[in-house]
């Protein structure tokens, strides 16, 4: 009776509604999208998978795509989000870590508030990028000819958040508006009512007193497209 009961439950067991999935091919693809998407992280990169639940209650499935979910951090702890590919397919989320040892952007002196950044204000470490905080600069580049947004003591390491691109119209500055489209182009003369920098949209007042938007550009003009 008990070797009966015994193989009842192993043919129970073995059957469809009691499969797992391997976790040797989901480790595989996580593994595999991380080589990748690591490849163009400067320094020396290095990444663990978390465990797998061997006990998972997922069907098995025969092929995988693998991504991050919206918002992950590129490096330090995160997820990669494992899907089935297949039909009635299911997600999981692996967790990783990913280590990137690279040199990153510090302030070689003090910046004040407003100070235009030039390639004598900054110096270069070597750390674990992952322990440091989100939008750490990996290049002098991103940061020369930039404003600083606060006042920054020597050796901070510099995220985007503290610099601010420089102005290319200020605020009642005179400036020559360029309006364009299908086979004309006139310029006149107008008035900022904003700060802008290249690229951001600024609102200008002409001589008529009519008021246009249009996209800031280094020289103190103003594009306004038809």
């Amino acid at each position: 009776m008990i070797r009966l009961l015994a193989l009842a439950l192993a043919m129970l067991l073995a059957a469809p509604g009691f499969a797992r999935q391997d976790p040797a091919p989901v480790r595989k693809a996580v593994e595999d999208y991380l080589r990748i998407q690591t490849k163009g992280l400067p320094g020396q990169v290095n990444f663990s998978v978390g465990a797998i639940d061997p006990n998972n209650n997922l069907a098995p499935c025969a092929a995988f795509d693998a991504g991050q979910p919206p918002g992950a951090r590129a490096w330090g702890h995160t997820n990669v989000i494992v899907r089935c590919a297949q039909e009635g397919g299911w997600s999981v989320f692996v967790p990783v870590t990913i280590r990137v040892v690279a040199d990153y952007v510090v302030t070689g002196r003090p910046l004040v508030q407003g100070q235009v950044v030039t390639e004598a204000d900054l110096a270069r470490q070597t750390g674990d990028l992952s322990e440091l905080p989100t939008g750490i600069l990996t290049d002098q580049r991103q940061a020369v000819g930039r404003t600083a947004a606060v006042s920054i003591p020597a050796g901070r390491p510099l995220r985007m958040d503290m610099l601010r691109q420089p102005l290319a119209i200020q605020q009642g500055q005179s400036v020559k508006v360029v309006s364009k489209g299908p086979g004309f182009l006139v310029t006149n003369e107008g008035r900022a009512l904003n700060n802008a920098a290249d690229g951001q949209i600024a609102q200008v007042r002409l001589g008529n007193g009519q008021v246009v938007s249009g996209i800031a550009r280094n020289g103190g003009a103003v594009e306004v497209g038809y």
